[in-house]
């Protein structure tokens, strides 16, 4: 019986080739979107589960109260470490107290490479569980060793076998190689984790960490934990609440909240934090696009269901003879489901060539390394299950109805299907439209957002703006030679340094007083180091007073000020007044406009600009807008090569660096006009299989229509207005909701665009359009055929 009725069904797919085609098409269209969306999240809810006791590890967070208001970070003082081990440890099998993970240089005798890595305590690689190839889990007792990834070795020592081999960290380090762990995954947070060096190096390698020991003012450092088996994050975070409040002075308190443990299985979805408490991130894209992917599937569903119940007329016969002939409804219902199944498998291995296409192109808009699991049995049996499902969801409709009917009425010849019968048909299109119209307003939405933003003023040129980070001693010291050599070849306009990259503040400071101070205003400035020429090569702008110069002498104590810090401060006039700080007297000799250093979605920090030659990290270059960057950059390499010639000439553009930034919101900007522009075809798909039965289906009337005198535009008003009067209550539907759901997302950025009538008039007229062309091409076609050719059919 089974047999026969896939037989019967692969007769009907051959017999009505337009439909079965758009249903498939429609229908693998729909499926493919939803695998891509379901191992887009099945990537995103598995990170960091490659870490085997990932549920269990977790990272100190600490809250802040400056000004009434709380703020939480991961930057811990270096004394909250020994503290927990101390006095909490019962609560933990590990703490690991580490620096933050950034790029070093590597050296193995000639060969220099930039790695990215981090120093950690001892137990770190095990609470990591890190898979080693060779060496010792317990490599990094030794104070002076390294541990590398697999990747890193092979790039040193190729097939070598690198244990006790010996390296530099950044020129300075002696490090022996004591073990060589698996590259982590790609979608963990250590996935540039290409070396491991010992904690103790780092305390030692630095006269400030050292002097850190006792500092619990000085947030530089990052402190990791795993929490014993049986006990959970609830408890631990509630022991643990007041470990850095019990420390701190009396005065100090009024500025610190309390610390937590944050889960690992949350650093990468649920990272928002406001009051003190995690209250979302990317975990709302995540359930965006499920629903996404439910409801372009749902699309394709629709389709088949319309198709399937409009030509219900021309199976109305076999029906009939079905149920005279004793055929039960549930046997017509099994058959009609094993037709919409047959759909469902063919569009599902239809859908998996999609998918392999698509993955490339996918994978890089994503930022994902995704890839289709052929050889997983659950990824084969959650897609027979998923398709069998699909098969069942789009043709219930078409069987339950088709097998209702009469079979008396049928063979009477007197079954006619009503008005009624094109209601439901009616409020699928609808609903389709209304999603398709939906989707194509939040696309024009998130990419307004991201050009709003991209617009803001930076408050400087980042125009051939090249940044290089100073990570070996050999760079400190030649700040004028290097300066010299390149204005002398001509590729630059001038050459400065900085203690952070100009797209990151890396340094925060409290403790500023001046006349007229609210003594109950917590001060926390962003505070920068430059050297003379940092103003000009960055261009920026002098509201009032001047730039440092090297004709002052007294400028070695004195600071320029961004407009944010004017306003922070609260004082009149601020040139030449006196702001002290760390035991120094400092004068404020500028002030320049707002510069967008950290990220352009939030409002510019108050921020000092101070004068200093030591503290410097970054070498900042304007290059010659005269010359090319292809003419530029091989000398500028040269010049470093003959100034500094063991460290690799690693370079950032500023400009590229900001456009980083816009990074995520441009990944979801992309995906949904991606996804956007598939339903919309999917929709279109179902209008057009729609309009082309109907156009069929009225071909005697248009005959006669014809013949008593109407002209072309009429006959296709008489088939298009029911089209456009559905996608005009589509629009009516959507707009409200789009507006209502965009506008509470926009409410999250502090810069942010309006929502602008246009759009959502584009988005209706852009829409209407497409249909009235859709529907056009079939009913222009059955408007201009022989109406003698239609009347003498019968």
């Amino acid at each position: 019986m089974l047999k026969n009725y896939f037989k019967i069904a692969w007769r009907n797919l051959l017999k009505n080739k337009k439909s079965s085609f758009i249903n498939i098409a429609g229908l693998a269209m729909g499926m493919a979107v939803f695998i891509l969306i379901a191992l887009w999240i099945w990537d995103e809810l598995s990170y960091n589960n490659y870490f085997k006791n990932y549920e269990r590890i977790g990272q100190i967070v600490q809250t802040q109260k400056w000004n009434g208001e709380i703020y939480s970070g991961v930057a811990i003082p270096k004394p909250l470490g020994p503290e927990l081990k101390a006095n909490y440890n019962d609560n933990f099998d590990y703490i690991a107290m580490a620096s933050w993970e950034g790029e070093h240089i590597l050296s193995h005798h000639d060969k220099n490479l930039t790695q990215g890595g981090i120093y950690i305590d001892v137990d770190g690689p095990k609470m990591l569980s890190l898979k080693l190839l060779q060496g010792s889990i317990d490599g990094l007792k030794d104070p002076n060793s390294i541990m590398l990834s697999q990747s890193t070795a092979k790039a040193f020592f190729g097939d070598k076998n690198p244990i006790n081999e010996l390296m530099k960290i950044d020129q300075k380090l002696d490090v022996k190689v004591t073990a060589v762990y698996e590259d982590s995954p790609y979608n963990t947070t250590f996935r540039n984790l290409q070396f491991i060096a010992p904690w103790e190096l780092y305390v030692t390698s630095e006269a400030w960490i050292k002097r850190a020991e006792t500092q619990w003012g000085n947030n530089s450092f990052q402190l990791f934990a795993q929490i014993k088996e049986g006990s959970s994050f609830e408890i631990v975070n509630k022991n643990i609440a007041n470990a850095k409040l019990n420390k701190v002075s009396e005065e100090d308190k009024k500025f610190h909240a309390q610390i937590l443990l944050h889960p690992m299985k949350d650093w990468h979805l649920r990272n928002e934090w406001k009051e003190g408490k995690v209250v979302g991130g990317l975990i709302e894209y995540v359930k965006l696009f499920s629903l996404i992917g439910v409801f372009v599937l749902l699309l394709a569903c629709i389709n088949f269901m319309n198709l399937s119940t409009a030509r219900s007329e021309r199976r109305a016969k076999e029906v009939g003879v079905r149920k005279t002939v004793g055929s039960p409804k549930k046997d017509l219902v099994f058959q009609f489901l094993s037709e919409s199944v047959l759909i469902a498998f063919i569009a599902f291995f239809l859908s998996i060539l999609l998918v392999v296409l698509a993955l490339p192109w996918f994978n890089e808009v994503a930022d994902k390394k995704i890839s289709i699991l052929w050889t997983n049995g659950w990824f084969w049996a959650y897609g027979m299950l998923f398709t069998l499902l699909t098969g069942i969801i789009a043709g219930s409709y078409p069987a339950f109805y088709l097998s209702s009917f009469n079979p008396l009425a049928v063979l009477k010849g007197t079954f006619k299907v009503g008005k009624s019968a094109a209601i439901p048909r009616r409020v699928l299109v609808t609903i389709q439209f209304t999603i398709s119209i939906a989707l194509i307003i939040g696309t024009i939405i998130v990419f307004r957002q991201i050009q709003y933003t991209k617009d803001r003023p930076v408050g400087y040129n980042r125009e051939r703006l090249m940044m290089i980070n100073m990570k070996t001693p050999d760079f400190y010291g030649k700040f004028e030679v290097l300066r010299a050599a390149l204005k002398e070849k001509g590729v630059i306009e001038e050459l400065s340094e900085s203690s952070s990259p100009l797209t990151g503040v890396w340094s925060n400071s409290g403790g500023f007083d001046w006349e007229g101070k609210d003594p109950d205003l917590s001060t926390d400035f962003a505070t920068i180091w430059v050297t003379h020429e940092f103003g000009k090569t960055v261009d920026w702008r002098i509201k009032e007073g001047r730039d440092f110069s090297r004709s002052f002498a007294t400028d070695s104590a004195a600071i320029v000020i961004n407009e944010a810090a004017v306003k922070f401060m609260g004082i009149k006039n601020p040139i030449g007044k006196m702001v002290k700080w760390s035991g120094m007297n400092l004068r404020v000799v500028g002030i320049v406009n707002d510069l967008i250093m950290d990220s352009p979605f939030n409002p510019v920090k108050q921020t000092v600009y101070l004068l200093n030659y030591d503290n410097v990290t970054w070498i900042n270059l304007k290059l010659n807008p005269q010359k090319s960057m292809a003419e530029c950059l091989p000398i500028i390499e040269n010049t470093f090569k003959e100034v500094i010639p063991n460290a690799p000439f690693d370079y950032k553009f500023a400009d590229t660096e900001y456009a980083a930034k816009f990074a995520q919101e441009e990944r979801i900007g992309k995906l949904a006009t991606f996804f956007a522009s598939l339903a919309i075809i999917i929709s279109a798909l179902g209008v057009f299989g729609l309009a082309s039965f109907t156009a069929e289906q009225r071909t005697k009337e248009i005959g006669i229509r014809k013949i008593i005198g109407a002209n072309l535009f009429q006959l296709w008003q008489l088939l298009s207005k029911d089209f456009v009067l559905l996608v005009g209550i589509s629009c009516l539907v959507a707009i409200p909701i789009s507006y209502y759901l965009l506008n509470e997302w926009l409410q999250k950025y502090t810069y942010r665009t309006d929502i602008s009538w246009w759009i959502f008039a584009s988005a209706a007229i852009g829409t209407i359009v497409l249909t009235i062309i859709i529907v056009s091409f079939q009913t222009i076609k059955a408007a201009r055929a022989n109406p003698v050719k239609s009347l003498r059919s019968e």
